[in-house]
């Protein structure tokens, strides 16, 4: 079949990592950016470097891209004149000395090497699962702890960074292969071998990307700087809009948010353009967050595409409908245009793109692929040159795959690629071959890809209270751009500062539902950020940013990482 008649499919990979960096020191308190490197964007490249037919938009959150680089100077900086790397997890790997067996120190390296996957990770490799076993063990009898030595704590560094590996380098590369071959008793000449590795992935990955995206494979799209929610800075009252009755914080607005939203995306884009040397056509604004000032002000920063889940579609076209207004024919697979905003819209299939993200890991690959595809050619059958998004984040789902998800991918891609009736594409390939005119609808209805609303991030009580303490360090801020008191290095230290304070993942993570453990970590470090920036304009912390936030306790599905696009029946 001619590929201009095959239905359009885009799969859409948002790559995300909130800043884990203390500013004040140096210091990355939690290592999921150099991991996801290692293991996620890895993968996700080499797939697409392995089947050259196949489409991707590669969606960056430009923070992550920043967070990469300064890991990259940090291994270069140990390599020149051994300075300390900021991430002590990594730093540990190549350290000539490791903490002595029963030391806090010892047990605290111990804890962050378990770290992983149970089921995909530890057990998948003898020699970890016995290193495992050996840690707990080591929790329950304090009194063998002066028997381990320190080469337990080497072998457990490497089989942790060997666990969370690529794929696709574990097949390939000579270096990975041979230390998993040789399964303990590593030296020190082996775990500078691993660093090595770990710094030539992390240095290839934006040019691969950037490649893929000269070679037409890819197009690459950004979110705003850090990842912040733009209509709840625009405005709180957004979120009314798809739950009327929510409880806003005490605030009534977000100081100034309209310029601190322009900033995100102005920020991002300049971020986007040093490390890809392109302009990007697309921005995922943050979890698919979404308003009609949002839209306009896209428009106004150059975008020509955005997306979200297709519950916001669906309570905008139910609002048309309520007003007589709404057009005919209307479904999620097509493109829109709302009002006066010079941006086109496209909507997640929420089903097809939790299918992967909370169902498929435990199918086998094949299975899986065609039962997706499936759906896919059904959708093709309704007519009207349907648009099929498939949306997700692109490193959170593989852990829970066999493998990292080769199978899954590599199928995908294959079967996709080769498709007689379906054709993988791009955003702004399809707008400049449009198959279809974008609708029009007279307003969006303001939320975000989880449940068409914004209650993941504002309304419950802790998250509220979140939001409040943010509000009242923007004034401080703004007094102190006010009176002249901070030089321009100091003014520029503190709004960059405040854009980290912004991000959406600390308001995603407060509340009961959500792990406790999980919890308290992202409190911690959302407090630090906020500390940082009262250390940034010279002003005092109020003691009601010391005081708890949130508890947590819940077990949400895939550790909450990651949530469906639509709320779970009854």
């Amino acid at each position: 079949m001619d590929s201009e008649n095959r239905i359009p499919v885009v799969l859409c990979w948002h790559m995300h990592q909130p800043d884990y960096q203390d500013h004040s020191n140096g210091q990355f308190l939690f290592p999921w950016v150099y991991l996801h490197c290692i293991k996620d964007y890895v993968d996700m490249a080499a797939h697409l470097e392995a089947h050259p037919e196949a489409r991707a938009v590669v969606n960056f959150a430009p923070v992550l891209l920043e967070q990469i680089e300064t890991y990259l100077c940090d291994i270069e900086r140990w390599r020149h004149d051994g300075q300390p790397m900021g991430d002590p997890l990594l730093n540990a790997l190549p350290a000539k000395s490791l903490p002595e067996a029963g030391s806090p120190a010892f047990l605290e390296l111990m804890e962050k090497c378990l770290k992983a996957n149970n089921e995909r990770i530890i057990k998948r490799f003898p020699a970890y699962t016995q290193l495992a076993d050996i840690a707990e063990l080591y929790r329950t009898r304090p009194d063998i702890q002066r028997y381990l030595s320190r080469q337990f704590l080497a072998d457990l560094l490497v089989w942790y960074h060997l666990g969370w590996m690529a794929e696709t380098v574990r097949r390939d590369n000579g270096v990975i292969q041979s230390l998993q071959e040789k399964a303990h008793d590593y030296t020190l000449e082996d775990r500078q071998a691993l660093l090595g590795v770990i710094a030539e992935l992390m240095a290839g990955i934006a040019p691969r990307y950037r490649h893929l995206a000269q070679a037409g494979q890819v197009e690459l799209a950004m979110s705003p700087w850090a990842h912040p929610i733009l209509p709840l800075l625009l405005s709180f009252d957004a979120a009314r809009e798809a739950m009327p009755g929510i409880l806003l914080p005490e605030h009534p607005v977000y100081p100034g948010g309209h310029e601190r939203a322009a900033w995100h995306l102005t920020e991002g884009k300049r971020t986007f353009k040093r490390f890809f040397d392109s302009e990007p056509a697309g921005c995922w604004a943050s979890e698919g967050g979404l308003s009609q000032a949002t839209l306009a002000l896209l428009g106004e920063q150059g975008f020509r595409w955005t997306a979200s889940g297709d519950s916001v579609i669906n309570n905008s076209l139910n609002r048309a409908k309520a007003d007589r207004a709404a057009p005919e024919n209307a479904s999620i697979h097509q493109p829109y245009r709302c009002a006066d905003a010079d941006i086109t819209l496209f909507f997640r299939d929420d089903g097809l793109s939790d299918l992967i993200g909370f169902s498929y890991a435990d199918w086998h690959a094949e299975d899986a692929v065609r039962d997706l595809v499936h759906h896919m050619e059904n959708i093709a059958k309704e007519g009207n040159h349907p648009v099929i998004s498939v949306i997700l984040d692109g490193e959170n789902a593989w852990e829970y795959y066999p493998e990292n998800g080769f199978h899954f991918l590599d199928e995908l891609y294959r079967l996709l690629g080769k498709h007689s009736k379906l054709r993988l594409t791009t955003y702004s390939e399809l707008l400049e071959n449009p198959v279809i005119e974008p609708v029009s609808l007279p307003e969006l209805v303001a939320g975000s890809w989880i449940y068409g609303t914004f209650s993941t991030w504002i309304g419950d009580p802790d998250k509220n209270r979140a939001w409040d303490l943010l509000c009242e360090a923007k004034q401080h801020f703004d007094l102190a751009l006010d009176n002249g008191s901070l030089s321009t290095e100091q003014e520029l230290a503190a709004t960059r500062q405040l854009g980290l304070c912004e991000g959406s993942d600390w308001f995603w993570w407060f509340g009961d539902y959500n792990p406790a453990l999980v919890v308290r970590d992202f409190e911690h470090l959302y407090r630090r950020h906020l500390a940082n920036l009262y250390g940034c304009i010279g002003y005092p912390a109020p003691p009601s940013l010391f005081q708890p936030l949130s508890q947590g306790g819940g077990e949400p599905t895939k550790g909450g990482a990651m949530r469906p696009g639509h709320e779970a029946g009854p």
